[in-house]
């Protein structure tokens, strides 16, 4: 099971849910904090940061009161890149044949675990996921707020993840989900047609869950509009029928891109003096905000806040909607589709110590720097094929006091005056013993890698040879490749899908899923 969260109180709530079911239990529940990561301090290469007390920390909490009640659960922290991103680094983390995909706000009544058992059971090998029944409770005694209605709307959609299992082997076909969709929005659609495209089923099934209504704030509804540009992002992936296809309604963007220029043409006619077409295009514009507002203030309760509610999110959302409409179209209706999921990899980050040269515990001394065998040949190899290099190495030395940081960068410019030089060098001087979001296996180092280099995370691999590399690339959407020595664990060989015996092999993946090498062999 994978749960996507930031901290909110739901998430307690549904591990309390889930530790009392009967029927199997999770080989494990990974809980995915997607809250962003402290900015840390940076002082060159050096990355350093401070996570909040775990005694304090709400997800910490709430993962150690389900271990206390029995639940294997492991918490992976994403950087704040959104629900496609947690849900990744989740996902990857497992090697079950089914992913359960359940959002932190969703409560499990009695029996959920033995009608979802007995649902994916059923399968036949053809079908790739399998959607439980989301229940929306609604307040007895009114009618339901728009906010109300609108969570209510949940029960009829398609493919939505606060309650969905996949099949693994769909979810690697597809290379999981696209994480250039940033919010909980459309990435679930998204992943469903890809999914479906791949050769696999999609089918309901009977298992049912519970998705209470969340306090909103008065503008939550407008907020909500930045999902306009998420649109514009389905239109060019999957052409003009998406919207049938994924069972999504069209929504009212033509009325407020209608109620948009009324506007507009009032402000422009009265600037120029022209009163007659500014008085009809104003009255055009009220209409259209009225009948809007009617809408949605006709099936609710008519209470007082509820009609100031929708009186002032009705002016807003049309231009609000326009806007992030046009937002995406200028990002995404360039010159040619957006590419496919997931991107060739642009970038090769190299764990240091072990993997690009034989490992010196607390090395501060250039002189003992060797390279392992063919590290100067696959550093040569990768550049020519016009891809950045970045070194990412946690450097516990120096927080435990036996190295300094300027031994550190001596080591490094060793590293680079032998194997060439790196594109970015980032390290972690934190000791273990601090809860650091950039010491490996935590994300921190390879989204700053990532940030310096100019890629994506997702246009990353890296090559280390301990589980905490992968970890930390995996967490950071970024792939991995495990290259072991002596030191490396056999749980951390068999817990990783990408293994090879040598630096040379591990590059050979990476290149296998690069771009075509530049004709100049170089980066620009």
């Amino acid at each position: 099971m994978v749960v996507p969260t930031v901290g909110r109180p739901g998430l307690a709530r549904l591990l309390t849910t889930l530790v009392g079911q009967e029927g199997p239990a999770p080989v494990q529940v990974v809980v995915v904090d997607d809250r962003p990561t402290d900015p840390g301090t940076r002082d060159g290469a050096s990355l350093s940061g401070r996570r909040a007390d775990p005694a304090q920390d709400p997800c910490e909490r709430a993962c150690a009161q389900a271990r206390e009640a029995g639940l294997d659960v492991l918490l992976v922290r994403s950087g704040g890149r959104g629900a496609a991103a947690a849900r990744n680094a989740g996902w990857r983390r497992a090697r079950t044949e089914w992913i359960v995909f359940v959002d932190d706000d969703v409560e499990l009544p009695a029996g959920w675990a033995r009608a979802l058992a007995a649902d994916l059971a059923d399968c036949p090998a053809d079908v790739g996921g399998v959607q439980g029944r989301l229940v929306v409770p609604l307040p007895q005694g009114r009618r339901p707020t728009d906010w109300e209605r609108g969570t209510a709307g949940l029960e009829t959609a398609a493919w939505i993840t606060a309650d969905m299992a996949y099949r693994r082997e769909a979810l690697v076909d597809v290379g999981g989900f696209d994480e250039r969709f940033p919010r909980a929005f459309r990435e679930d659609s998204d992943l469903a047609l890809r999914v479906q495209d791949a050769g696999w089923r999609l089918v309901r099934g009977e298992h049912t869950s519970v998705r209470p209504v969340r306090p909103a704030d008065d503008l939550a509804s407008a907020r909500q509009q930045r999902g306009n540009a998420d649109d514009v992002l389905m239109g060019a992936l999957h052409g003009p029928r998406w919207r049938q296809r994924a069972e999504a309604a069209v929504g009212r963007l033509p009325w407020h891109a209608v109620t948009v220029a009324a506007g507009a043409g009032t402000l422009a006619a009265a600037a120029t003096g022209r009163r007659r077409v500014a008085a009809v295009a104003a009255a055009g514009w009220l209409g259209l905000t009225a009948d809007f507002a009617w809408r949605r203030i006709a099936p609710g309760p008519r209470s007082g806040d509820e009609v100031r509610r929708m009186l002032l999110t009705s002016a807003l959302i049309p231009p609000l909607a326009v806007w992030h409409r046009l937002r995406g179209e200028l990002a995404w209706r360039g010159p040619g589709r957006p590419a496919s999921w997931p991107p060739p990899v642009r970038a090769v980050l190299f764990d240091r110590d072990g993997t690009l040269v034989h490992d010196v515990p607390c090395n501060g001394d250039p002189d003992l720097v060797r390279p392992v065998d063919g590290a100067a040949e696959a550093l040569a190899r990768v550049r020519a094929a016009g891809l950045a290099t970045a070194i990412v190495s946690n450097q516990p030395g120096v927080g435990r006091g036996l190295l300094t940081t300027a031994q550190v960068d001596a080591v490094n410019a060793r590293v680079e005056e032998l194997l060439g030089p790196f594109d970015a060098v980032v390290y972690c001087p934190d000791g273990p013993d601090a809860p650091s979001p950039y010491r490996k296996p935590e994300p921190g180092m390879v989204l700053e890698a990532a940030r310096r280099l100019g890629v994506t995370p997702a246009e990353c691999l890296l090559i280390g040879d301990i589980g905490a590399d992968v970890e930390a690339a995996l967490a950071a959407g970024a792939r991995a490749v495990l290259v072991p020595t002596p030191l490396t664990r056999p749980e951390e060989v068999e817990a990783t899908a990408a293994v090879v015996g040598s630096l040379p092999e591990a590059v050979d993946l990476a290149l296998a899923v690069a771009p075509p090498a530049r004709q100049s062999g170089g980066r620009r």
